[in-house]
């Protein structure tokens, strides 16, 4: 048997060192401290092949380590890290137009992040709205608008989440007769998280289309949407009923009054990312931009590279649609409600737009469309009220608004500085039901709202609001 030193050093040699992190051209000693105190305290058991494979892992694709709750200093370290090439692009400090709306609620960080995508020589303009906060690419509440080029990352890995509302000929009273009813309606036909589908057969035209045999990757994927069709993500994403005050309006078409609503949120689930990882991966590699922009490489739109992408993306925005319509068909009927108007928008997109009589490529990173007379949605979070509106078609915005009252703290401060029982206090008050959700979702980790519209008066017109009754979420973990 081994005696304690010799169990010790063993131990020692089966573990990383600097050496080994240089050979693959890594030689931060930051990075190498952050790397090694976590492999020794979360990994000590591995291997030194083990260990390896991992740091090369994160050191591959190091975005989809960000939300890991260990790993992600890591691939925050390996982000930030600059590689010397003569290959690479030179960026030019260029003075590309930035408008930014409710400047006092952004955080540095987020908006040196817009300005750090800029710099990229196919930018034309950017906004920041006022719920932007620090995201991966472009910050979360951030639209780009580029020439003839189009970033994966821009767009996100969730393409085309959307919000959509539907409004029904019932009232206030009747949600309270019937609540249970509406409580289980949406306990049985949604499904929320990784993996979670719903148990029985779901039809849409979606899955006819021919374009799913444009591209391998898109034939390979259909049975995905297909598994997936009519469920949600987890995160932020939600299906919730509630009343709808709804002023007069010609755009929506109904008379003003109160009316019950089912109201959801949610993307494209694992077949959008699985487009965007693709396509995401692909823009890196052709790119010969300094590694610490990489996440920010695009596709020519003049090239196939690019084409390619766009179809794959307007496929994916068509199936988060397509699961909007199967939830709410779905919910709507276990209730044996008809549907009087609806109302939807994505906010994780690329668009071909007019902007200053140019046409360009208007990306959107969790920004609502406000074009002239554009109707959308902006949440709140479980127990604010959210916002039914008309774009007013301000162009130093590119035409767009906020998509929601964006984070106030991260989703670890939320959990550090709120405890469960204060958020169902909260909830109670609000006479808000809760079926899942986490804390680090709680109403305390948002911005307020009505703040951030009053930052966004030149972009969008109030036209009803949307206050949440039964609400639906993933479960916590």
């Amino acid at each position: 048997m081994y005696g304690v030193g010799q169990k010790h050093l063993c131990h020692m040699a089966n573990k990383l060192r600097s050496k080994d992190f240089k050979k693959i051209n890594i030689h931060s000693d930051k990075t190498i401290s952050i790397a090694l105190g976590i492999l020794n305290r979360y990994f000590k058991h591995d291997s030194i092949s083990e260990n390896l494979a991992l740091i090369k892992a994160i050191q591959d694709k190091p975005e989809e380590y960000l939300e890991h709750k260990i790993l992600y200093k890591i691939a925050n370290e390996l982000i930030e890290e600059k590689i010397e090439d003569t290959t690479l692009l030179t960026i030019d400090d260029r003075e590309v137009p930035l408008h930014v709306f409710g400047r006092p609620l952004i955080k540095s960080n987020a908006y040196q992040q817009m300005k750090t995508a800029l710099k990229l020589p196919i930018a034309i303009q950017g906004a920041m709205m006022p719920d932007a906060h620090l995201g991966y690419g472009l910050p979360i509440g951030g639209a780009l608008a580029t020439k003839e080029a189009v970033i994966p990352f821009a767009v996100g890995m969730d393409i085309g989440c959307r919000m959509s509302l539907t409004l029904y000929d019932v009232n206030e009273r009747f949600l309270k007769m019937h609540e249970h009813k509406f409580k289980q309606s949406i306990l049985n036909h949604t499904a929320f998280g990784l993996s979670r589908v719903i148990e029985y057969q779901q039809e849409h035209e979606f899955l006819d289309r021919d374009v799913f045999n444009s591209t391998p990757l898109l034939k390979n994927l259909k049975a995905k949407a297909a598994r997936q069709l009519g469920s949600s993500g987890s995160g932020n994403h939600f299906v919730e009923w509630g009343l709808v005050t709804l002023n007069k309006d010609e755009l929506v078409g109904l008379p003003a009054g109160t009316y019950v609503g089912l109201l959801a949120h949610s993307g494209s689930r694992g077949f959008g990312a699985a487009i965007a990882k693709h396509y995401s991966n692909l823009a890196k590699d052709i790119s010969n931009l300094p590694f610490n922009l990489r996440h920010l490489a695009w596709l020519d739109m003049n090239k196939e590279e690019g084409q390619e992408y766009w179809t794959a993306m307007n496929l994916a925005g068509d199936f988060a649609q397509a699961c909007h319509d199967r939830i709410h068909i779905n919910v709507a009927k276990a209730i044996g409600l008809k549907p009087l108007a609806k109302i939807e928008n994505h906010h994780n997109f690329a668009w071909k737009e007019k902007l200053h009589g140019e046409e360009v490529i208007v990306h959107r990173k969790g920004a609502t469309p406000a074009g002239k007379d554009v109707l959308g949605i902006i949440p709140g979070s479980m127990t604010d009220p959210g916002f039914i509106v008309k774009g007013l078609g301000n162009e130093d915005a590119i035409n767009s608004a906020s998509h929601g009252a964006g984070r106030k703290y991260s989703r670890k401060e939320t959990i550090s500085k709120n405890t469960k029982s204060e958020m169902n206090k909260h909830l109670r008050q609000h006479r808000v039901t809760l079926i899942g959700g986490a804390l680090d979702e709680s109403p305390f980790a948002y911005k307020n709202l009505a703040q951030v519209m009053s930052f966004q008066e030149n972009l969008v017109q109030t036209i009803g609001t949307f206050s949440p009754r039964i609400v639906r979420m993933a479960k916590s973990k």
